[in-house]
């Protein structure tokens, strides 16, 4: 018996028969980018398909996890080696092929759990298109935006989102492989025009992440614990889990 319900781990005759309950598939979106010295590029896939399987989880029968898009919406990093970056309209395509496949097979509701901040303007996009266009009630979530209040209490870090004390200790807890802990560093800022384009502001536009930091991180990576990490995901997955049984 199954706890829960993964594309990728499933036979056909599995698949039909957990359409008999499924009402929602949970699409995991990450991101293939630097992430500094002490991170691996794969770190926002990663973080999305754990926290995906175990949201599917939470919501068994119900829910079903999709295959994970693993590259994401990542021009800002692209100066960093190894970033991978898809344009807007290429996210919002795959995105497009994959809910009609599976509508094609009785499945009308869908989450895009996403770990990457740079996805979320295209998500918002997406959302728009894709509801009318395929007429099926469309969502997104950043992984633990949820748990902010944590994040706050816990995160000593002013500046933080991307490879700093806050994603490191996610990921401490939910894939310790993704972390070289032995080079954690602090983010290695530098002043410039970014502080004024960051949201808050009265304008916000485009920069590269070399003009804020020169190590690829921000935050402080040291201060990162397994502890910190476990807090905020739980947190976010029962907020999570509550927000997703609602507009069930």
């Amino acid at each position: 018996m199954p706890t829960a319900y993964i594309l990728t781990q499933m036979t056909c005759p599995e698949v039909e028969e957990a359409l008999k309950t499924v009402k929602i598939a949970i699409i995991p979106l990450g991101a293939h980018e630097q992430h500094g010295p002490h991170m691996v590029e794969s770190c926002d896939a990663v973080l999305a398909e754990e926290m995906g399987k175990r949201l599917t989880e939470k919501l068994y029968p119900e829910a079903m996890l999709t295959p994970i898009i693993n590259m994401g919406v990542s021009p800002h990093h692209i100066n960093f080696p190894g970033t991978i970056s898809l344009e807007p309209t290429t996210l919002i395509a795959i995105l497009r092929d994959m809910i009609k496949s599976l509508k094609h097979q009785g499945v009308d509701k869908f989450l895009v759990l996403n770990s990457h901040g740079g996805n979320q303007a295209t998500l918002g996009v997406a959302v728009e298109m894709l509801t009318s266009e395929l007429n099926v009630s469309l969502y997104y979530a950043k992984t633990t935006a949820s748990a902010k209040d944590v994040m706050d209490k816990r995160i000593e870090s002013k500046l933080y989102g991307h490879s700093c004390d806050r994603e490191v200790s996610e990921a401490m807890y939910l894939a310790p492989h993704l972390v070289r802990p032995d080079k954690l560093e602090k983010g290695d800022i530098q002043e410039g025009r970014w502080r004024k384009l960051r949201p808050g502001n009265p304008l916000q536009g485009f920069y590269y992440y070399e003009e804020m930091t020169r190590n690829g991180c921000i935050g402080d990576a040291t201060k990162a614990s397994r502890e910190i990490g476990e807090e905020i995901v739980e947190t976010a997955l029962e907020r999570l889990t509550q927000a997703v049984r609602d507009v069930l």
